[in-house]
């Protein structure tokens, strides 16, 4: 209840924000991207994964919707995890956006958590897509992730993404397995031809590591602290 109170009243402040209201006449748009839809050869067995989003406005002001998550394809194809995300953005600048917004963490073996959440995302020096978000959750949890993503065009069609994704907590939550601190690195490097500008299918590599508690829990349970894996997939955009 206290983090919805906290999220309406920032989304209020925002709308109300005379600088940059949003024109009554300035056009709006949609675009869904399935920025990543794709199997991965883990060590558990084959896994789907997904990363999705979809907005909705014009130029200063957006809604944003989000998913990610995994899914193990075998042994009856239990959900892993995943997490939604819904947030209001606003452009302070011709490239950065600042965005208040919400969080649900889905696990099927564990509690759920909310979060409410505040970010900037934009382009970076040298055009890297850059996203840098605060959560806020009960009890005192908080998480602070940052995101990068840079597109090399070899060809016109032949594109190279490097991305990298890293999470640190400012205490753990022993429910999830969750140390304080750095708790994981995620990088990705996939190599996708685009037959069409709105579908491109790919090849590629995922690393992921844990660190400190948050290895530790996972090795008491007796998982895998670091994982790389071969990818292939989709990624379309509408």
């Amino acid at each position: 209840m206290k983090i919805g109170l906290m999220l309406a009243t920032a989304v209020t402040t925002l709308i109300a924000l005379p600088v940059h209201a949003m024109d009554k006449t300035e056009p709006r748009f949609t675009r869904v991207l399935i920025d990543q839809l794709e199997v991965r050869d883990a060590d558990q067995g084959m896994v789907g994964a997904w990363d999705a989003s979809a907005w909705y406005g014009g130029d200063i002001n957006k809604l944003y919707l989000a998913s990610e998550g995994e899914r193990l394809m075998e042994h009856g194809g239990e959900t892993e995890s995943f997490e939604t995300r819904a947030a209001w953005s606003h452009a302070f600048s011709p490239f950065w956006d600042w965005k208040l917004g919400a969080r649900r963490d889905w696990q099927p073996d564990h509690p759920n958590r909310d979060w409410a959440s505040v970010g900037l995302q934009g382009l970076a020096p040298y055009w890297f897509e850059t996203s840098l978000d605060l959560f806020i959750g009960e009890r005192g949890l908080s998480n602070l992730r940052l995101e990068a993503e840079y597109d090399l065009l070899l060809t016109q069609r032949l594109i190279l993404a490097p991305e990298i994704e890293t999470n640190l907590y400012g205490k753990e939550d022993t429910d999830l397995g969750v140390g304080a601190g750095l708790t994981d690195i995620e990088l990705g490097l996939r190599l996708r031809y685009e037959i069409r500008r709105e579908f491109a299918p790919y090849i590629g590599l995922h690393w992921q590591r844990q660190f400190g508690d948050t290895a530790g829990f996972t090795r008491e349970r007796g998982g895998e602290v670091e994982q790389t894996t071969l990818v292939a997939g989709f990624r379309i955009w509408f």
